[in-house]
């Protein structure tokens, strides 16, 4: 005999002894006559003793089944109450989100709208994890995340929430005292700033309208982990640098610096939404989901083609 409990031998049996009928608990409970029947013999026969007289007529708990009906009544009600509570916070969002994010993009970006979210949402909570570095979701426990890349083939579910534009960019004082290229391979003879976090070497691949490519390895001072770290010392006049476009827009729009290489251009990234699965995800995690896509899908750091056209 298995040492695991008859939860469902005693969750009919509970019923019957409520409902004073096997056709009254086998409707509730929406099963069959002959299922609550032959749960309740195998309860019995577990036991060791009858749990009901039965007449053609009558149905009464014996001495025995009275001592245990109430016990099994106050479990069954019990087990609806947890089954309830657990459908309720799969459905209602509610809960700890674990996300993790780019640094820049979660500080710019992401930070400022979690208060319009936390006024829909009072009942979620977000552990947002901001680093450039990419984080093991399963491994290391997060719900979902934000990234920017050309994303691999993996078995992780992903939502691409908008494209993101690459720019090289340099300050006017820099372009004043080294000149313009006007070629990628013009790059070679500047200080090109490097970024640490590149899925593979860090290279810059450029292509024109004609079909030409080039790709450019960075050479120069300073190589950092996070694009934020760039800009010092391109307005400084110091390099050149490549910045993602929700961070050169404002740069851009100001004229603290100019995008170079009209003609040529980075092929774009993607802003994801990714989770581990998107089966049983949660509402809690489908919220900040469809949040994100909808604050995001279009994005305020659009760059206006004056501004990197000559």
């Amino acid at each position: 005999m298995s040492t695991l409990p008859d939860f469902e031998g005693l969750a009919m049996f509970a019923k019957v002894a409520e409902e004073r009928s096997y056709a009254g608990a086998a409707r509730s409970m929406g099963v069959s006559v002959a299922t609550v029947s032959r749960a309740v013999a195998r309860l019995e026969d577990r036991l060791g003793g009858r749990l009901f007289n039965r007449t053609s007529r009558r149905l009464a708990l014996t001495d025995f089944g009275r001592g245990l009906a109430d016990r099994a009544c106050r479990l069954f009600a019990e087990a609806e109450e947890i089954e309830h509570d657990a459908l309720e916070t799969a459905r209602r969002p509610r809960g700890l989100v674990r996300l993790a994010a780019p640094m820049s993009f979660g500080t710019r970006w992401v930070a400022p709208m979690l208060p319009d979210f936390f006024r829909l949402y009072p009942d979620i909570a977000v552990d947002l994890h901001l680093s450039d570095e990419k984080v093991d979701l399963i491994g290391d426990g997060f719900d979902a995340a934000l990234r920017i890349a050309v994303l691999e083939d993996s078995s992780l579910i992903a939502r691409q929430l908008a494209p993101v534009r690459r720019f090289i960019v340099a300050a006017p004082s820099y372009l004043a005292r080294h000149g313009r290229p006007h070629h990628p391979n013009d790059l070679s003879a500047h200080h090109c700033l490097g970024y640490a976090y590149r899925a593979r070497r860090d290279v810059w691949r450029l292509s024109n309208k004609a079909g030409d490519s080039a790709t450019v390895i960075p050479i120069g001072p300073l190589r950092v982990n996070n694009g934020d770290a760039l800009i010092p010392m391109v307005l400084a006049g110091l390099a050149i640098a490549e910045l993602p476009e929700f961070i050169a827009f404002g740069l851009l729009r100001t004229g603290q610096v100019d995008a170079l290489l009209p003609d040529w251009s980075m092929a774009p990234v993607g802003l994801y939404f990714v989770t581990p699965t998107a089966r049983a995800r949660g509402a809690k995690v489908e919220a900040l989901s469809l949040f994100l896509t909808e604050r995001l899908c279009r994005p305020e750091w659009r760059v206006d083609p004056q501004y990197y056209e000559h």
